[in-house]
Formats: C-alpha cells, structure tokens, sequence
C-alpha cells in the first residue's frame, strides 16, 4: 500500500494573480463544457436551412449571417479551449473557404462523445490514441466513398455542379444562379495552368436595389465612382497609372509674395502653370489617353487634362490600384511625367453606366481569349445584410474553385457521407481490441450530429430520418457484401447487389425540399455533392482540435498587463 502524499504546491512559484485550473478541479470537463457552449452556437447554422445569427461586433456594427467563420470572427473568444476550436475553423477557412461550420460541430460533438466515456471511467490517453486511430480510417474510408469527379474543369455545367452545394449551404433557393454566376467569373479568369488560379481574380461589386436575379459578370472591373473630368468613355486606350499627385508641386519653405498690381497677380503662378501644362502635354504626346491617380488631382491638372481629352479617375485604395495594373498591364508611377511603353497598359474600353441610379466606371478587356485578367460580379439586392449574405456564398464558391483544382473528386451530400462512415468506423470498432474500441465507436457516432441537425433544421422529425438512413445505408452494405464482387465500392454506387432496382443506395442522404415521404432522397440523383477535400480538411482539422483539448489537463493564466482600467465616458455628463 503506497502513501499517496500531497503535490507540490504553486505557492510562491508565481508571480500574485495567477491562475491555475487542474485536472482535479476538472479542467479538462470544463474545457469540454466550453468547447460545446460555442459548437452549439454555430451548429443551429448547419446547412441550407440554417438559422441566421445577428452579431453586433465592438464597433456596433450589425452582421446578419448564417457563415460560421464569419460569426467566430465577429465572437470575442476568450476561453483558450474554445479558442483552440476557432483557430481550427479560421484554418479550414484559408485552406478551403468551406466546411467552417462543419469543423467546429464535430470537434464538438467528439468532445461531448469524450466527455462520456471519461464519466465511465476511461483515461484521456486511450480516448486520444482510439481517435487517432479512427481519424485514419477515416480518412482512408473517405477515399472510398468518391461518386463523381469533375471531368471537364473549363466546363461551365461541370464547374456549376460542384459549385451547388457549397453555395446552397449559405443562399437556398439562388444556388444555381449564384453557382452559374461564380462559374462564368471564374472561367474568364481560369489561366492556361488552373493550379495557378488566384482567387483575387475575382472582385465582387455590391449594388443596392434591384434583384438577385439582375446581378452579372463584368470582364474586368467595375469602380463605384465617376471619372473626375469631362471626360466619360474611351476605347482602345493606353493606360497610365500615377501613385503620386497629380498637380503643382509644393515648395519646402512657405514665404510671403508683396503683390503691387494686378498684371504681377496674373504672371504670379503662370510658371508653374506652363509647366504643368507641359506635363499634361507629354502625357498626351506618348499616347497616354486614360490617366489613373492613386492621390489627389489638382484642379489645375484637371483643367489641361480635359483640354486634352484625357479620361482620368481617382482610386484611393492601394489595392484596387494594384488590380487595376493587373487588368490593364501597367506599371504605378511615382513620379508624374511621361511613362515609358512598358510601363503603360491598355484597355479595350472605359465607360460610366448607370446601374440602379448608381453611376459606376467600367474597365473591360474585350479580347476574349485573354483570360489572364479580373472578372468582377456585379450584385444586385435589397437590403445591404442581403448583398453581405451573398458576398460570403459568393467568396465560398470562388474558394471552393480553388479546391477543385487541386482534387476534383466528389462525395455524396445531405449527410450521406457521414452515415456511411458510422457504419463503416462501428464496423473497423468491432474488429479492434483493447480500450481504444469505445472511443472508436464514439468517434463513429459524433459523425451523427451532420444528418440529425440538418433534419432539425428542415424542421423533419430527425429521429425518424436517421432511422430511415441507417437501414438504407445497412441494407445497401450487406447488399454489397451479399454479391461477393472484390469491388465493394463499385457495388456500393450500383446500389447494392445490383440485382434488384429497389436496393436503396448508399447515397441516400436527409431530403431537406420533403418531397419524399420518407424524407430521404439519393443525394448523387439530385446533384448534392460535397468536395472530398474540404471533407477530409475538415474530418482532420476537427479530430486534432478535439484531440488537443482531450490531452490538456492544466491551464495556468497569468494576470492581465497594465493597470487599473481608464474611467469610461460619464453618463450624466449633461447633468448640472
């Protein structure tokens, strides 16, 4: 019999006013209880029929969004156990643009099958060690699962198809639309090599009033302002593009002008005015015919520019100056004068239009075999919330694109995918020994939590559905196993044995539109399919966060920095 003495203590070992959480004091249920706390947050917004969350972030401004990366990114997340379930989902985010949502509801659900098992008594070394080992397989069980792969990427229907579902996820109803719209921008920028896409190739210009259904692609880009001159339209132009102000330079030293008579008046700034004339001539003479200032004009530059017949426009967004060189194939000035002719760019046409009463300048390559340059959507919508919700859809989409150049495979949507793997994951739980078998099958029955809360969110009874899916989902397996072919998948996709046209298919997934009675549907018939990357990202990135919060089990804070907090403003500052 060991004496069990007592640990070291922390006293004197820190500095006054830290904090520290044990094992004893159960930091680890705690940190599980906190992981949940912003999973179910996000997991009402599962899906097409997911709820919206208002979130008025510390500048009080109102975001009106069902996106989990854009709402964890509007959260100030303090706890460092949840934190650790957002940085996953901002990882997922720049990987795949898509899948947030799912990253964070299933490390939460692990983390709550977890929480069981260590409430029977298990330690969190072999819930750990049977997640790794059900992540593998997995991931491996993933590959098998592939129905479709995008055969034809240049293809607008093709490139549609897979653009559906990531779009529907956040914009049911205007899915084909906004998945016909996010294709014909991207095919328009997609370069000879499509790894080599970028997705800033594609702008997204956000106009108020009208419909979605009057938005469109512009071959090029699209400012919300007025050129500044008279002049309105040019075709066929050389571009030249100036980071520096256009206008009379500034002398270093202020001094005072006694002026005796109004001819000195007059003669006092025709210097500088020749020479300005001059500057705007040389601009003319080297062919320049559209002039883009990235500072201020003066309106002396302005007058002799209109007398030229020089369109000049002001962009005061680095950035947008940036794209524009891109488009036009300029190079930014720093200096005024004449550029050289590889400095120059050139556009097809610069026009202002009129859309919805807004008057926007249009930059637009009209060679359509260019496909090095910016395609912009221009939106159209209701309310400023709306064309926000859309943007996001949008920016999902283009990412997804991004994807697909990498791995154009496809899975079955709707939650198809996730029951197979439960079947599949319970199965490999059976076949292993030891203690790690329950957290298998728990890892196993997390993937639940897709299927069911995509059934609630529809408003179907989701006990019923998931009933219905296991027993397709079964009777397609044993089917498979029944017919004795090496191929199991392959007798999977042909639904079973193949002998009788009744076998339900492993494709079947929740039927969120009810068109059926049974509330299911084959998800691969109905063209829901998922990107088997974004999947696998997300299967993975979920596994390590719940993983890691699972093997800590001491979280020590130090105090904040800084003094006392600074008095805020008086609310009775009116008050005599």
């Amino acid at each position: 019999m060991s004496l069990s003495l007592p640990g070291p203590s922390q006293a004197g070992l820190f500095k006054p006013g830290y904090q520290s959480h044990d094992a004893e004091d159960g930091a680890v249920i705690r940190n599980i209880e906190a992981c949940q706390a912003i999973s179910q947050t996000v997991q009402t917004s599962l899906g097409p029929y997911g709820r919206n969350k208002i979130v008025i972030n510390h500048l009080q401004k109102m975001i009106l969004t069902s996106d989990a990366a854009t709402i964890l990114r509007e959260l100030e997340v303090v706890h460092p156990a949840a934190k650790l379930l957002v940085m996953a989902s901002q990882q997922q985010d720049s990987e795949m643009g898509d899948g947030t949502n799912l990253v964070i509801v299933l490390a939460g659900e692990l983390l709550k099958k977890a929480e069981e098992l260590l409430r029977l008594g298990l330690k969190t070394s072999d819930i750990t060690q049977g997640y790794e080992k059900a992540q593998n397989f997995a991931l491996k069980t993933l590959e098998d699962l592939q129905v479709d792969r995008l055969q034809e990427l240049r293809s607008q229907t093709e490139l549609s198809k897979a653009l559906r579902t990531v779009v529907a996820s956040k914009q049911s109803g205007a899915e084909a639309l906004l998945a016909d719209l996010v294709a014909e921008a991207v095919l328009a920028v997609l370069p000879k090599n499509p790894v080599n896409f970028n997705v800033d190739n594609v702008r997204v210009v956000k106009i108020m009033g009208g419909s979605l259904e009057q938005s469109r692609v512009i071959k090029g880009m699209v400012f919300g302002r007025e050129p500044d001159g008279t002049v309105k339209k040019a075709r066929k132009a050389k571009v030249g593009v100036f980071s520096c102000p256009i206008d009379i330079s500034q002398t270093e030293t202020k001094g005072t002008v006694l002026l005796k008579n109004a001819q000195e008046m007059l003669d006092f700034t025709k210097g500088e005015e020749e020479r300005l004339e001059l500057a705007i001539k040389e601009l003319y003479d080297s062919g320049l015919r559209v002039v883009v200032a990235g500072a201020t004009v003066g309106d002396l530059a302005l007058h002799y520019l209109n007398r030229f017949n020089i369109l000049v426009i002001k962009i005061l967004s680095k950035y947008e100056l940036r794209r524009l060189c891109r488009v036009v194939g300029a190079t930014p000035l720093a200096r005024l004068g004449a550029p050289m002719p590889d400095e120059m760019g050139s556009i097809d046409v610069v026009e202002t239009t009129e859309i919805g009463g807004d008057r926007v300048t249009v930059f637009r390559q009209e060679d359509s075999t260019a496909v090095t340059r910016t395609s912009t959507i221009v939106l159209r919508g209701a309310t400023q919330n709306h064309l926000d919700d859309v943007e996001r859809a949008i920016d999902d989409g283009v990412n997804a694109v991004k994807a697909i150049t990498k791995d154009p495979r496809l899975v079955p949507g709707a939650g198809a995918t996730e029951i197979q793997l439960v079947n599949r994951i319970s199965a490999f739980a059976d076949r292993t020994p030891g203690l790690p078998q329950y957290a298998i099958r728990k890892y196993a029955e997390a993937f639940e939590v897709v299927p069911r809360t995509l059934a609630e969110s529809a408003g179907l009874d989701a006990t019923e559905v998931l009933s219905r899916l296991y027993t397709a989902h079964h009777r397609a397996n044993a089917g498979a196993e029944s017919s004795g072919d090496d191929d199991e998948e392959e007798d999977g996709e042909e639904g079973g044995s193949g002998e009788d046209e009744e076998e339900p298919y492993w494709t079947t997934g929740v039927d969120l539109e009810g068109t059926s009675a049974a509330g299911t549907l084959d998800a691969v018939e109905e063209g829901i399919l998922d990107l088997l990357a974004s999947k696998s990202w997300a299967i993975r990135l979920a596994s390590e966060a719940a993983r890691t919060v699972l093997s800590v089990d001491q979280i020590i804070v130090a105090r904040q920095a800084g003094g006392p907090k600074p008095p805020g403003p008086n609310p009775n500052w009116d008050e005599d």
